[in-house]
């Protein structure tokens, strides 16, 4: 766990949710719940998409075209969940993208920036369980973050997550 103290509401800083932006459908619902905190709280929001390196590592000259492809598919993801989050409550979420380690490209992210309170995550509700991101970030890993984690049970009603946020 990180040493560094949170700043949040220190003056010149505001708390900030973090929501990792990708193509699962539990994204949606962690936006969602994010985007109607930050509203009613005062704080940000921040996006973080990340691109898995490890595909590019094979392909010499291919790779950066690869890379490039991948980043603008990052890029229009971010678009797609910065207009809903202006959508569902006028935020403007910051944008972030990276380039590795799922799991630790997130940690890097919340050691920079002391303004990131929480880690917004949302279960699925398939037979696959809670959903790749929280089955990868369980366990331990929530224990390494200097921050709560918030998972968002996947079953609840847009409705039901507006009631809770």
């Amino acid at each position: 766990m990180s040493g560094k103290k949170r700043r949040s509401f220190e003056a010149g800083h505001r708390p900030k949710f973090l929501v990792i932006a990708d193509a699962s459908e539990e994204c949606g619902r962690a936006l969602r719940f994010a985007a109607r905190r930050a509203r009613h709280t005062g704080a940000g929001i921040v996006l973080l998409t990340i691109i898995d390196a490890s595909e590019f590592q094979q392909w010499l000259g291919v790779g950066d075209l690869m890379r490039a492809e991948a980043e603008q598919q990052a890029q229009a993801l971010l678009d797609q969940f910065c207009a809903e989050a202006r959508r569902l409550e006028g935020v403007d979420p910051e944008r972030v993208v990276r380039t590795g380690a799922k799991t630790a490209e997130i940690a890097r992210l919340i050691e920079e920036d002391e303004d990131i309170s929480f880690l917004v995550l949302a279960a699925g509700v398939g037979k696959d369980g809670p959903g790749p991101l929280v089955s990868a970030l369980a366990g331990k890993t929530f224990a390494a973050f200097a921050i709560p984690v918030v998972v968002v049970p996947g079953g609840l009603t847009d409705e039901e997550i507006d009631a809770l946020a």
